[in-house]
């Protein structure tokens, strides 16, 4: 049931989960508030990136073949 609705906010650009994840943390401001928080705690690298490649491959997009 969360996937089909998370499926409206999917633009054909994604190639997974992952990508909808990230547009919609960078949409709500949610992003910014993560790399803040692991600045302050001096990390240099929130995860956001190896987190999102991880979210595509465990649940990839279907693509359409013409």
């Amino acid at each position: 049931m969360f996937f089909d609705a998370m499926s409206r906010f999917k633009e054909k650009s994604d190639k997974g989960f992952g990508d909808t994840v990230a547009r919609f943390t960078k949409a709500t401001g949610i992003d910014k508030v993560v790399k803040a928080a692991a600045a302050a705690v001096g990390a240099e690298d929130c995860g956001c990136s190896k987190r999102k490649e991880a979210l595509n491959k465990i649940i990839p997009y279907k693509t359409q073949e013409p």
